[in-house]
């Protein structure tokens, strides 16, 4: 008679047996799409306090760049039952290295650039609103619209210039409260006498879901199989038990990375 493969692990022939089919409240992706944008020549607007670095700079240099929010908002698509529009507004913070020449050390700015997109995605219909006791629902409000998500890796810095101003926008340019708040100054208060341009790479995914009832497949509680480790022993003990960084003192080479992926 053959012997079951984990007939020695008792607690492992029960997880992997199906136990019965269970409703589940879940959220379902019923669209998604990945891009990679080149965001060319974005405007970089500064503080009153910055802009006066910017305009005795002779050269500039981009340090990194930061996400500092990005703005949903989704709207039913016209004549298209089920497809929605997701406007997507990315708040870019520029670390910048201002040069006034070529002898003078760097001065650090701070600056903020904005880029605006647009996806269309099948989002399915829906007309009901949820009420939950763990949730305040405003009056008015409608919840029969599919939930966008966004994520977004770091912008990779493609390239910076800096131009002389020519009457452009940069006057009386207003952004939300909340990213006015991670600078110093106030923004659009004086014309700059040189403007700053700076190109992005972006990477992003965005979906739209809906919150609804699944019928999956349960095996077992999910009951944890290892015990913890006591962490108040002698502290050098401790240290002792760690793997040395081998890879931190020799980076391995590109033929062994191509093997790890």
């Amino acid at each position: 008679m053959a012997v079951p493969k984990d007939a020695a692990n008792p607690a492992a022939v029960g997880t992997n047996c199906f136990k019965e089919a269970v409703c589940i409240n879940t959220k379902r992706i019923y669209d998604s799409c990945s891009d990679k944008d080149c965001l060319e020549d974005l405007p970089v607007y500064f503080t009153d306090q910055v802009q006066p670095v910017i305009n005795n700079s002779a050269a500039v240099k981009v340090k990194s760049v930061e996400i500092l929010n990005v703005y949903l908002d989704v709207e039913p698509v016209p004549f298209n039952k089920g497809f929605y529009s997701v406007d997507m507004t990315f708040f870019f913070l520029i670390r910048l290295s201002a040069y006034p020449n070529s002898m003078s050390q760097p001065v650090n700015a701070t600056g903020i650039a904005t880029f605006t997109k647009r996806v269309i995605l099948y989002g399915s219909e829906g007309n009901v609103r949820v009420f939950c006791s763990d949730i305040c629902n405003p009056v008015g409000t409608t919840t029969h619209m599919p939930k966008a998500c966004l994520q977004v890796a770091d912008p990779i810095a493609l390239s910076s210039k800096l131009c002389e101003s020519c009457d452009c926008e940069c006057c009386g340019i207003t952004f939300p409260e909340e990213i006015c708040g991670c600078f110093k100054g106030n923004f659009g208060c004086c014309q700059p006498e040189k403007q700053v341009y700076v190109t992005l790479g972006l990477f992003t995914i965005v979906q739209l879901e809906r919150t609804v009832q699944m019928m999956v497949p349960t095996y077992d509680f999910c009951i944890p199989d290892k015990e913890s480790e006591c962490t108040t022993d002698d502290p050098c003990q401790l240290f002792k038990r760690l793997k040395f960084p081998t890879n931190s003192f020799f980076p391995p080479n590109l033929s062994e990375l191509d093997c790890e992926e």
